[in-house]
This record gives structure tokens, C-alpha cells and sequence, in this order.
């Protein structure tokens, strides 16, 4: 009911309900009012005696705070839809690039029919590894001033490592001494380093190549027996790969007794040349033989000559056709990586000669005991771990990323986080993704699909154990000596699942040559059940910053073992050699029989 009093419009006031997101916002209302209304400042209602609307202002309100609601709900919903739409697409490429076996507890008995299908299928060409364009990690992290910082730290431990050499030089012989005799002898006689490579290089880039070249021409119809040519070929390249590559480099290194920098060099290049054929060879000979069943085009897609190249040099040891590309090649990146080698080469040698050469020349002097052997293990941890970092940074970041440039190779992933994980399972997959792969495709995958995906755990220790011989393969001929201790450290007792045998082995071990005293057999027995607790918690379900504490513990450990029984072991053969040398003896590591009064003093 409207009234009028000294001369006052009052407005009936609107019924209260709740605002629509659709309501305009116009400052209109649902409530009735004469004409008499007036506006004033700052666009609120009011009546002509100055009161405030107070109804039509919380009207606004939540008018306004409902349709932000709405925007944000459906912000959300659009966020969380493209948010799935990636997960699924990862979950995808994930199910192609690595399908899980069923087990063979739970897979339904075959027919014949479905036996004859699965005996005659080859996997796939195409399946593999998926290229793509990113960035190696390190070159995203030292982005951050922080990360930079630890970067500026590994320097000014290079600069004081360089300035007290200088200093001790100085007060030993009165002047600065600026001598690089262990990297002259480490890198000694590289002509006939430089030439042994050359001859390798040849060789993998005309025999696998012109053998596959014919093979093919067998399989186009040239020949009236395809699969006894292919038997041939197939014979033929794996006694290239066993004495072209394998046999033939060894010998020049063994018998010219190269220092252990060219060794490496040639036997580090030896295999990753025979896993660059292999990958070629084992990436084409599915699309031939695919052909030859289907016979959908004239002639097969054969690579060329140029792609074949590309590929030797290329960073990764997974062959294809094509690879993502960078448009251009930034030189100074270049530079500056190889500078880097070069730097951390010289940090590696102060790292020997102010840690290592000292500590070990004077124990090798020494009777060593248990007490000497836990010292030395412990003290060996530093620069243990500084060769780790070195090695990592240098050759899987430095030197692969300038290749990678060099070449416009664009999918820099040559290893992952492998400093956040929380198991060594997680530890060897991450930290060098180039191995990791070749094994996995090539090794695990191919070892399932000819067991028919019923033997996972053989598989897998398959991969293991030669991923452990190979290594130790490359430390023997290296260093000039036997001394399985990475094998011992991560089979006798990486194992799991027997630790009962594990045990068993090492015992046999010992038996055989009759070294149950030597205090580094004592230190793995102490260090036995704590690596098989290891075993049993450290997994990838272990998030937690504990976990990864632990695993750099142990890691840390490993460093210091392995720096401390192979140094031993050097300095061993040094100074107490062999007269009469057996087979047995050759074998059995010498420091376990150099004591003190057999040794004479000498220098490196």
C-alpha cells in the first residue's frame, strides 16, 4: 500500500529470494516503486529523505558472488576435463610403449590355433621408443639461480682443489708446479687410439650395412631359398659383431698395454658400436620380412646411406629413419659443453691427485687389516662420490647434449630425476635412459616375445646379468685386472628374492680361493644383511624423503667401496707383480696376497 507523508515516496520492498546469475545489472529489482524514487551518487537506491536500500545492495552482492561462483565452476570443469584428456592420452602412449605381460599363473591355456598365431609373430615395426622434442633436465634446473648456485659450488671446490696443489707444490719444491703427468700417461699413445677407431668405425659403417643390403636383395626374390639366406647372413653378422668389433679392438688394447684412459675409449666405443648395429639391423629386418609376407609396395623401404650415418653418430642407440630435428645449431651451447668436459677432466684429475694418490700409495705400503680397510673405505666416500657426479654431468649431460646440438637432435632425455629416487630399481632406469632403452627394447622385450611373455622375473635377471658383465667386462680390460666387485655387490648381493643363496655363492666363492681372513671379504658380510634389508624396503611404492636418504646413504657407501678395492687392487699390482704367473693367480685379486715387506717404493 503506498501512503504519502510530508511529501515521501516510500517503495514497497521486494520479496526476498534468492538472485539469478541471469539477472541484469541494471540495478533494477523485482520490488514495486513509484515514481518518486531517485538515484543517487555512486549508482545505490535511495529514498528521497538519503536512506540506503539496504535489501537492494545485498541483492547485488549476491548476485555478483553467484555468478562468479558459476565462471569458477565452469573454469574448472573445462580444466579438469583438458586435464584428463592428457592423462588418458599419457596412459596411451604408456599401454603402447609398455605393455605388461599377463602372468603365466593367470593366462588361460592356448589353442593350437592361437599357438600357431603367437609362434609366428614378430613384433612389430614402429613399436618402440617414441621420439620427441624436449630438453635435457639440467638445462631446464640450471635456469634457477638456486640450482646455479650448486653449480658454482662444484667450481669453487675446483678452484681450491687447483690452488692447493699449487700451494703444496710450492712449498715442496719452492715454486709453482704445473705438471699433468697422470693425464699424459692416462691418455698415452692416442695415435694408435685414434687409428684403432677409425678401422672400428669403418668397419660398422660398410659390413652391417652392406650385408643387410644383400640380405634384402635375397628376400626381394633374387634367391629360391630366403630362409637359408637368411640363416647365412645372420651367422655372418654375429661373427662380425663377435671378432670384427668384439675380438680384433681388445686385442690391440691388451696386447700394446694401453693406459686406462685410451682403453676406455676403445672399449667403451667397441660396445657402443655393436649395440649401434644390432639396433639397426633388429629395427629393419621386421619391416623386410613384413614386406615379404604382405608384398603391399615393389620393393621395401630400405634406408639410406646418409640415415645410416646419421644414426652412428646420433646420441641414442635406437635406430630410426628420422628423428625430431632443431631448426638450427647454437654453436656457442656447443663450446661451451665441450669446455665443460674439459673442465670437469681436470676436476677428476686434482680429485685423484689430491684425494686418491696419497691416501693409496701410503696404505699399499701398509699390512691391511680390517681397521685399514674400514678407513679406507670411509675416506674414499668423497672422492668416490665426486667421480660419480663428474662422470654423470660430463659424459650423459655435457658430451651428449654437444652431439645432440651438433647433430639438431632434438629429444635430449639422456637420463631423468635419478637423484630423486627412493629404490635402485628406479636409480638404474633413470639414470642413463640411453642404455636403459636398448636394453628394454632390444633385451627384455625381445627375451619375453621368444619365451612368449611367460618368464618375466628370467627376463629381467637376463637383462641384469649382462648389464653386469658388460660393465665388468669394460673395468678388466681397462684396468688390466679381474675383480668382479661391482658383479658381487649387485648380483652375489642385489638379490631379493634368495638371499639365502646369495650368501651360499659368496661362500663358494671364498672356498675356492681359500680367502675367508681377507678383511674385504669380513666388510661384504657386515654390509650383507644391511644391503638385503635394502632389498626389501627400498621400492617405488617409497615416496617419502626418508627413503631417498637412505638410498643415497647406501649409494654413498657403494662409491666408497668400489673407489677404495679397485685403487687397493691397482696399487696391489704395481708393487708386488707376479713372477710365475697362473691362472688362478691371475684371477685371484692381488691385494688379498701383497703385504707389507713384498712391496717396494715406487711412484705411479
Amino acid at each position: 500500500m503506498e501512503s504519502e507523508d510530508d511529501g515521501v515516496l516510500r517503495c514497497r520492498a521486494p520479496p526476498r529470494r534468492t538472485p539469478s546469475p541471469d539477472l541484469a545489472s541494471d540495478g533494477s529489482s523485482n520490488g514495486e516503486c513509484n515514481p518518486g524514487q531517485h538515484r543517487g551518487n555512486g549508482g545505490e537506491h535511495i529514498t528521497s529523505n538519503g536512506k540506503i536500500e539496504v535489501e537492494q545492495v545485498i541483492s547485488k552482492k549476491l548476485q555478483l558472488k553467484r555468478k562468479a561462483e558459476f565462471l569458477k565452476t565452469d573454469l574448472m570443469h573445462q580444466l579438469g576435463s583438458q586435464v584428463n584428456d592428457f592423462m588418458d592420452s599419457l596412459i596411451e602412449e604408456s599401454a603402447i610403449l609398455e605393455p605388461a605381460p599377463v602372468p603365466a599363473v593367470f593366462s588361460p591355456p592356448l589353442s593350437d590355433k592361437e599357438r600357431g598365431k603367437l609362434r609366428n609373430f614378430r613384433p612389430p615395426h614402429g613399436e618402440g621408443k617414441h621420439f620427441v622434442s624436449r630438453r635435457s633436465l639440467l638445462d631446464e634446473l640450471l635456469e634457477v639461480n638456486h640450482i646455479r648456485t650448486i653449480y658454482h659450488m662444484f667450481i669453487a671446490l675446483l678452484i681450491l682443489l687447483i690452488l692447493s696443489t699449487l700451494v703444496v707444490d710450492f712449498i715442496d719444491e719452492g715454486r709453482p708446479v704445473l705438471h699433468f703427468d697422470l693425464l699424459v700417461y692416462a691418455f698415452g699413445q692416442f695415435p694408435l687410439v685414434l687409428c684403432t677407431w677409425i678401422c672400428m668405425f669403418l668397419s660398422v659403417l660398410l659390413v652391417p650395412y652392406s650385408l643387410f643390403h644383400l640380405w634384402v636383395q635375397t628376400q626381394c626374390g633374387s634367391s629360391s631359398h630366403p630362409g637359408l639366406c637368411s640363416l647365412l647372413f645372420g651367422s655372418v653378422f654375429l661373427l662380425y659383431q663377435a671378432v670384427g668389433v668384439g675380438f680384433l679392438p681388445t686385442y690391440v688394447v691388451v696386447t700394446n698395454s694401453l693406459p686406462p684412459a685410451s682403453c676406455f675409449i676403445i672399449i667403451l666405443e667397441q660396445v657402443r658400436l655393436m649395440m649401434k648395429a644390432h639396433s639397426f639391423v633388429r629395427e629393419n629386418v621386421p619391416r623386410v620380412l613384413t614386406w615379404a609376407e604382405e608384398k603391399t609396395n615393389p620393393r621395401p623401404e630400405f634406408p639410406q646411406v646418409s640415415q645410416y650415418i646419421y644414426f652412428l653418430f646420433a646420441p641414442t642407440l635406437i635406430y630410426r629413419d628420422k628423428y625430431p630435428r632443431n631448426p638450427v645449431i647454437r654453436w656457442s651451447y656447443v663450446a661451451t659443453k665441450f669446455l665443460q668436459v674439459l673442465g670437469c677432466m681436470f676436476y677428476v684429475y686434482y680429485v685423484f691427485v689430491r684425494l686418491c694418490i696419497p691416501q693409496f700409495r701410503s696404505i699399499s705400503l701398509q699390512l691391511f687389516d680390517r681397521r685399514a680397510m674400514v678407513l679406507c673405505v670411509f675416506n674414499s666416500i668423497l672422492p668416490g662420490v665426486l667421480i660419480l657426479f663428474l662422470g654423470f654431468f660430463s659424459f650423459l649431460h655435457c658430451w651428449l647434449n654437444a652431439f645432440g646440438e651438433m647433430l639438431q637432435f632434438a629429444d635430449r632425455m639422456f637420463y631423468k630425476d635419478w637423484w630423486n629416487s627412493t629404490s635402485f630399481a628406479n636409480y638404474y632406469r633413470t639414470w642413463n635412459v640411453v642404455v636403459h632403452n636398448w636394453l628394454y627394447y632390444y633385451v627384455y622385450r625381445d627375451f619375453l616375445w621368444l619365451s612368449r611373455k611367460r618368464f618375466r622375473p628370467v627376463a629381467m635377471l637376463f637383462v641384469f646379468t649382462l648389464s653386469a658383465v658388460v660393465h665388468e667386462y669394460i673395468l678388466a680390460i681397462c684396468f688390466g685386472f679381474f675383480y668382479p666387485v661391482l658383479f658381487c655387490l649387485f648380483m652375489c648381493f642385489g638379490s631379493k628374492r634368495q638371499p639365502k643363496l646369495s650368501r651360499l655363492k659368496l661362500i663358494i666363492f671364498c672356498d675356492a680361493f681359500n680367502v675367508f681372513n681377507h678383511p674385504a671379504l669380513v666388510l661384504i658380510f657386515i654390509f650383507h644383511p644391511l644391503k638385503v634389508m635394502f632389498n626389501f624396503i627400498l621400492h617405488d611404492q617409497r615416496k617419502g624423503p626418508i627413503w631417498n636418504i637412505i638410498m643415497w646413504t647406501s649409494l654413498f657407501l657403494g662409491q666408497g667401496v668400489i673407489i677404495c678395492l679397485y685403487s687397493q687392487e691397482w696399487y696391489a699390482r704395481h708393487y708386488c707383480p707376479l713372477k710365475e704367473p697362473s691362472l688362478l693367480e691371475l684371477l685371484k685379486p692381488r691385494s688379498w696376497s701383497c703385504q707389507r715387506g713384498q712391496t717396494e717404493d715406487s711412484e705411479l
